[in-house]
């Protein structure tokens, strides 16, 4: 078989495991010819490939980022693009992909599938909000990169006696703000899935001074929205072919509202992409893997149209078409616990 492969999307930590997952099963097990697309499916419209072999992803592993490059490409926005993806897949006589991706890039393999084009999908993503998964890979890194930072900046608050904002990532979902905001501590934790008023967050602030604790860490999710002002916080107009606008800003936002109204300083540290980025945790190395060796057996019994996926601990198998147009929130049970620790 030939197999392509291609990474869509923003990037994050464990591409490149799961990259190496599917080449060595490929052509170690199956003897398999394996194709990587370049910059997602911008590439494989363009028809930018190169062949991968064992030696094109040795000591890839503990790398961070993606060795195919990728892009925020929807490859059915444009008739014409599709047509020239069938044609691409013709002209280098792939027999199936294996789609690296998020929410929108598993989407348009769903579609693509429907069209005719074999598809298997791997889940990755920082915000880990992709549906029939326990987890993505990149959502560990990316938690324990936000809980360091939240840990520095703990010891910085309490010497000042300031309020401290942590801004991190999360367009929908707010999974990396509540676990790490469990894990280091956060006095105040503010996700999409649950709308707070400022005066609420205010009065948070304050209770914790009367109660003698003359610092305070909230950590807040891009995609949060005070309750009584669901506007985003944008940092401007502009939207990528899936039609996301660019978040970030919300801290900001917060920190200035917070420090007027308790008139207790206060400083925002936004964390940004330093969450997509360095060498994966173990843990997704590991997760990142299964799913790549998970893929290409897929791809070599025929089964198109799945997406692998974690299970407890079993790597499992679900349609594409179930992951398509959803997003796993936060479980509330799990805010209940970190509500136990506001204030």
């Amino acid at each position: 078989m030939r197999i392509g492969i291609l990474t869509g999307g923003g990037d994050c930590p464990g591409l490149n495991a799961a990259i190496r997952g599917v080449t060595r099963r490929s052509v170690d097990t199956y003897q398999s010819t394996v194709v990587g697309i370049h910059n997602g499916w911008a590439g494989l419209i363009q028809g930018d490939t190169e062949p991968l072999s064992l030696y094109s992803v040795s000591g890839i592993l503990h790398r961070g980022g993606t060795i195919l490059g990728t892009s925020r490409t929807n490859p059915m926005k444009d008739p014409a693009d599709i047509e020239r993806i069938k044609e691409n897949v013709k002209k280098f006589e792939l027999d199936a992909i294996a789609a690296i991706g998020g929410e929108d890039p598993l989407g348009a393999a769903a579609q693509l599938n429907d069209l005719g084009i074999p598809m298997v999908g791997l889940p990755k993503t920082i915000d880990n909000d992709i549906m029939g998964t326990d987890a993505t890979f990149g959502f560990d890194t990316a938690v324990t990169t936000a809980t360091d930072a939240i840990d520095r900046l703990h010891t910085t608050a309490e010497s000042h006696h300031r309020v401290m904002v942590i801004e991190v990532m999360g367009r929908h979902t707010g999974w990396i703000a509540i676990k790490a905001g469990i894990a280091g501590g956060a006095d105040c934790i503010l996700i999409p899935e649950v709308p707070k008023s400022l005066e609420d967050i205010c009065a948070l602030v304050k209770q914790r001074i009367k109660k003698g604790k003359t610092f305070s860490l909230v950590v807040v999710a891009e995609g949060f929205t005070l309750m009584h002002d669901k506007e985003l916080v944008t940092q401007d107009d502009e939207r990528d072919e899936f039609g996301h606008v660019r978040l970030g800003g919300i801290g900001e936002v917060l920190g200035a509202e917070i420090e007027q109204v308790t008139d207790i300083e206060t400083r925002v540290t936004i964390l940004g992409h330093i969450q997509r980025g360095g060498s994966p945790t173990p843990f997704d190395r590991v997760l990142a893997t299964q799913y790549g060796v998970a893929a290409a057996d897929l791809i070599h019994k025929g089964d198109f149209g799945k997406m692998v996926a974690l299970r407890g601990t079993k790597i499992e198998t679900i349609p594409l078409s179930d992951v398509a147009g959803q997003i796993r929130t936060v479980d509330m049970d799990l805010y209940e616990i970190a509500q136990v620790f506001f204030g």
